[in-house]
């Protein structure tokens, strides 16, 4: 009987694990996931290039923290593009608002292998460096080079998002004759792509209106001392000084005006529109007007939004082309994903397609790559503040921002004190 249930048992043990094991052949191997993998995202550079050392380091940081707000805005609302999930990463250069620092800086973001660059701030460094992303096949949007020159080469690569000197200056010189009522005109130009730019579009403006160019002088953008051209101009006696170049200069020529006596009327273009010379030229500023690309910001479409935010990122007020800067890269980013693509060579061509909201109010690009129907605000400095007096879009009508009479009563009142201008002659390294 033992032996029996013996034998029973191993016999049933057998058979069990032979079944087991038959079993265990038959079941499908457990397939892998792939969703058990992370997604990937892919790393996108965005070169960002302005003065961020030098005179006019708070102009090109201003810049710089423009597009930095819309790299991080942009990472935070997440960004997808061809159906893959992609990260912005900001490569930033300073060019010292140096034309041949720009050649180099250009190379740099290149080389970094940015898919595009805002930048640069200085026309004089736009316009070097424009050849290098062109020869890169990059897209470079400018948020404040304003010399006609740079987008004037022919280049597939090149926009701005700002009007240019060819609209600006004219718009100043119409201003001048219109509302100020200018006969007499000193006209001063820092030497620069920028300043001389400007300084020529409105003198050939002026003098097709009548107006008398009773001085063209030319200064640099390193000088301080105006007061052996401003001696000069003031036996002439013009009734409004208009000076081509930036705020480190416009500054002290204003204060130096003030010191001589001279009563001229003083205006000057979008470089000077600058809080900062206001602090240059202290109580001398008042009265001083300029122009600038643009609506008031506070008129912008997302400027009040914008104007908050920075100062809560930065802790500081918007210098000039922040807003520029900012919306730059969002048209960047709107093009690679269009394209569906973040390739310079697929994108590029949508970012000539461009119809975008952007901060700064409608932006699209005619076939030369310069922004259409760009606005142009005239401001006078009213109680130390910037105060816009009238907003132009080239070929349009003046609409005046403040009052209906304050555009030209505000502008021939307050502007009656203001002094003006600049000196010496040697090229220099450059603004817009």
């Amino acid at each position: 009987m033992n032996r029996r249930h013996v034998l029973s048992a191993a016999v049933t043990l057998a058979l069990a694990a032979a079944l087991g094991g038959c079993g265990k052949k038959d079941e499908p191997p457990t397939p892998k996931t792939e969703a058990s993998k992370p997604i990937e995202t892919a790393t996108v550079k965005i070169g960002s290039a302005s003065p961020l050392t030098g005179p006019q380091a708070h102009i090109g940081i201003d810049i710089r923290n423009g597009v930095q707000l819309a790299v991080e805005d942009a990472n935070a609302q997440g960004v997808e593009i061809g159906g893959r999930k992609v990260k912005l990463e900001l490569v930033v250069e300073d060019d010292e608002a140096n034309p041949t620092k720009a050649q180099t800086v250009a190379q740099k973001l290149v080389d970094a292998k940015v898919v595009a660059v805002v930048g640069h701030f200085n026309s004089g460094a736009s316009i070097p460096a424009s050849k290098v992303y062109s020869d890169a096949g990059i897209p470079q949007i400018s948020p404040g080079s304003t010399n006609p020159k740079y987008t004037q080469q022919g280049f597939k690569t090149t926009f701005r998002v700002v009007a240019h000197d060819d609209q600006q200056g004219p718009t100043i010189a119409r201003f001048a004759a219109q509302n100020l009522k200018a006969k007499k005109v000193a006209v001063i130009d820092d030497s620069t792509a920028y300043g001389q730019g400007l300084a020529d579009a409105f003198e050939k403006t002026a003098k097709e209106l009548g107006a008398d160019v009773v001085a063209r002088e030319h200064t640099t953008d390193k000088d301080t001392d105006f007061k052996a051209i401003l001696t000069k101009i003031k036996g002439r006696t013009p009734d409004l000084v208009m000076f081509g170049g930036i705020d480190p200069q416009a500054g002290p020529m204003v204060k130096q005006m003030g010191e001589l006596g001279i009563k001229a009327k003083f205006i000057g273009g979008d470089g000077m529109q600058t809080p900062n010379f206001i602090k240059l030229a202290g109580p001398a500023s008042e009265g001083a007007m300029a122009s600038i690309p643009g609506l008031p910001k506070e008129k912008m479409p997302g400027g009040e939004t914008f104007l908050k935010k920075y100062k809560a990122r930065f802790n500081q007020d918007v210098q000039l082309f922040a807003p520029m800067g900012y919306d730059a890269v969002m048209v960047f980013v709107d093009s690679m994903k269009r394209a569906g693509s973040s390739d310079p060579a697929k994108f590029l061509p949508e970012v000539g397609k461009t119809n975008y909201q952007g901060v700064i109010g409608p932006i699209a690009f005619d076939d030369k790559g310069d922004l259409k129907n760009g606005p142009i605000t005239i401001y006078v400095v009213k109680g130390g503040k910037w105060e816009a007096l009238e907003t132009v879009v080239p070929g349009g009508d003046a609409k005046a921002t403040a009052s209906a009479s304050g555009a030209s009563a505000s502008a021939s009142a307050t502007a009656g004190s203001a002094p003006a201008a600049a000196a010496a002659t040697s090229p220099a390294a450059d603004k817009k």
